[in-house]
Protein backbone atom coordinates (compact mmCIF):
# COMPACT_ATOMS: atom_id res chain seq x y z
CA UNK A 1 0.00 0.00 0.00
CA UNK A 2 1.73 3.40 -1.24
CA UNK A 3 1.09 6.55 1.22
CA UNK A 4 -1.44 8.13 -0.92
CA UNK A 5 -3.87 5.12 -1.06
CA UNK A 6 -3.09 4.21 3.03
CA UNK A 7 -4.10 8.13 3.71
CA UNK A 8 -7.36 7.69 1.04
CA UNK A 9 -8.54 4.68 3.10
CA UNK A 10 -8.67 6.90 6.32
CA UNK A 11 -5.11 5.21 7.87
CA UNK A 12 -2.10 7.42 8.26
CA UNK A 13 0.89 6.23 6.89
CA UNK A 14 3.83 5.63 9.47
CA UNK A 15 7.59 7.50 9.39
CA UNK A 16 9.95 4.52 9.45
CA UNK A 17 12.88 4.34 12.21
CA UNK A 18 15.52 6.23 10.39
CA UNK A 19 14.08 7.31 7.34
CA UNK A 20 15.18 10.39 5.02
CA UNK A 21 13.35 12.47 7.22
CA UNK A 22 16.22 12.03 9.92
CA UNK A 23 18.28 14.41 8.19
CA UNK A 24 20.90 11.81 8.38
CA UNK A 25 21.38 11.24 11.94
CA UNK A 26 22.06 7.73 12.81
CA UNK A 27 19.69 5.97 14.97
CA UNK A 28 21.39 4.78 18.11
CA UNK A 29 20.69 1.65 19.99
CA UNK A 30 19.12 2.94 23.71
CA UNK A 31 21.08 4.22 26.26
CA UNK A 32 22.46 1.46 28.72
CA UNK A 33 22.50 1.86 32.90
CA UNK A 34 26.03 3.14 31.82
CA UNK A 35 25.22 5.68 29.61
CA UNK A 36 22.51 7.33 31.58
CA UNK A 37 24.46 7.20 34.39
CA UNK A 38 27.28 9.37 33.14
CA UNK A 39 25.10 11.82 30.99
CA UNK A 40 23.75 12.06 35.08
CA UNK A 41 27.47 12.53 36.03
CA UNK A 42 28.22 14.69 33.51
CA UNK A 43 25.25 17.05 33.96
CA UNK A 44 25.49 17.11 37.53
CA UNK A 45 28.63 17.97 36.79
CA UNK A 46 28.35 21.47 34.57
CA UNK A 47 25.26 22.20 36.94
CA UNK A 48 27.82 24.85 38.80
CA UNK A 49 29.28 26.10 35.85
CA UNK A 50 25.67 27.23 34.37
CA UNK A 51 24.99 30.56 34.23
CA UNK A 52 22.47 30.93 37.18
CA UNK A 53 21.49 34.74 36.48
CA UNK A 54 20.04 33.48 32.46
CA UNK A 55 19.72 29.55 33.07
CA UNK A 56 16.61 28.52 35.34
CA UNK A 57 17.14 24.79 34.33
CA UNK A 58 18.54 22.03 32.29
CA UNK A 59 17.01 18.51 31.87
CA UNK A 60 18.74 15.39 29.84
CA UNK A 61 16.53 13.17 27.90
CA UNK A 62 16.85 10.73 25.28
CA UNK A 63 15.53 10.99 21.60
CA UNK A 64 12.54 8.88 22.51
CA UNK A 65 11.69 11.05 25.71
CA UNK A 66 12.86 9.48 28.10
CA UNK A 67 14.19 11.94 31.40
CA UNK A 68 17.85 10.45 32.14
CA UNK A 69 18.67 13.50 34.52
CA UNK A 70 16.61 16.62 35.65
CA UNK A 71 18.31 19.85 37.10
CA UNK A 72 14.70 21.87 37.15
CA UNK A 73 12.08 23.70 39.87
CA UNK A 74 8.25 23.10 39.06
CA UNK A 75 8.78 21.43 35.73
CA UNK A 76 7.10 18.20 34.70
CA UNK A 77 10.21 16.90 34.16
CA UNK A 78 8.53 13.29 32.04
CA UNK A 79 5.97 15.52 29.58
CA UNK A 80 9.03 18.24 29.04
CA UNK A 81 11.35 15.43 27.72
CA UNK A 82 8.97 13.61 25.30
CA UNK A 83 7.96 17.38 23.84
CA UNK A 84 11.77 17.63 23.70
CA UNK A 85 12.13 14.68 21.77
CA UNK A 86 9.05 15.65 19.60
CA UNK A 87 10.42 18.71 18.68
CA UNK A 88 13.83 17.35 17.67
CA UNK A 89 11.97 14.97 15.58
CA UNK A 90 9.87 17.85 14.36
CA UNK A 91 12.93 20.13 13.77
CA UNK A 92 14.59 17.19 11.86
CA UNK A 93 11.93 17.01 9.40
CA UNK A 94 11.27 20.89 9.08
CA UNK A 95 15.28 21.41 8.24
CA UNK A 96 15.42 18.64 5.74
CA UNK A 97 12.34 19.90 4.01
CA UNK A 98 13.77 23.33 4.05
CA UNK A 99 17.07 21.93 2.69
CA UNK A 100 19.46 24.30 5.30
CA UNK A 101 21.50 21.48 6.36
CA UNK A 102 21.33 19.87 10.21
CA UNK A 103 19.30 20.65 12.83
CA UNK A 104 21.29 22.33 15.36
CA UNK A 105 18.33 23.59 18.19
CA UNK A 106 15.26 24.35 18.96
CA UNK A 107 14.14 27.21 20.58
CA UNK A 108 10.78 28.17 21.98
CA UNK A 109 9.97 31.74 23.17
CA UNK A 110 7.68 32.37 25.45
CA UNK A 111 6.51 36.21 27.67
CA UNK A 112 8.51 34.77 30.79
CA UNK A 113 11.28 33.33 29.16
CA UNK A 114 12.90 30.48 26.95
CA UNK A 115 13.51 27.17 26.07
CA UNK A 116 16.02 25.23 23.97
CA UNK A 117 16.35 21.47 22.76
CA UNK A 118 19.78 21.04 22.05
CA UNK A 119 21.33 17.60 20.27
CA UNK A 120 23.65 16.14 22.63
CA UNK A 121 24.90 13.33 20.81
CA UNK A 122 22.82 10.98 18.36
CA UNK A 123 20.67 9.74 21.25
CA UNK A 124 21.08 12.45 23.79
CA UNK A 125 19.12 15.60 24.31
CA UNK A 126 19.55 18.76 26.10
CA UNK A 127 17.07 21.18 27.29
CA UNK A 128 17.61 24.48 28.77
CA UNK A 129 14.79 26.44 30.46
CA UNK A 130 15.98 30.49 30.84
CA UNK A 131 14.86 32.38 33.52
CA UNK A 132 12.30 35.21 33.34
CA UNK A 133 13.19 38.73 31.40
CA UNK A 134 16.26 37.23 29.71
CA UNK A 135 17.12 38.26 25.84
CA UNK A 136 16.90 35.69 23.40
CA UNK A 137 20.67 36.43 23.29
CA UNK A 138 22.09 36.03 26.49
CA UNK A 139 19.86 32.57 26.75
CA UNK A 140 21.26 31.26 23.77
CA UNK A 141 25.19 32.28 24.31
CA UNK A 142 24.66 30.41 28.10
CA UNK A 143 22.64 27.50 26.86
CA UNK A 144 25.11 27.01 24.04
CA UNK A 145 28.02 27.09 26.84
CA UNK A 146 26.05 24.73 28.76
CA UNK A 147 25.81 22.33 25.51
CA UNK A 148 29.54 22.59 25.14
CA UNK A 149 29.96 22.23 28.92
CA UNK A 150 28.08 18.84 29.00
CA UNK A 151 29.28 17.53 25.46
CA UNK A 152 32.96 17.65 26.94
CA UNK A 153 32.18 16.08 30.36
CA UNK A 154 30.50 12.95 28.26
CA UNK A 155 33.59 12.55 25.95
CA UNK A 156 35.39 13.20 29.37
CA UNK A 157 33.84 10.73 30.74
CA UNK A 158 33.90 7.78 28.11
Amino acid sequence: MTARGSAESGVLPMRKRGSALSAGLAVAPPLDDAGKKTVTEALREIHGHIDPVTINGVLAATRDGLVLCALTRDIENESVAAMAAAAAGLASQFIARAKVGDPRVVFFEGDSGQVGVFSVDTDTLLVVFSKPNTTMGMFNVAAKQALALLQEAIAGQR
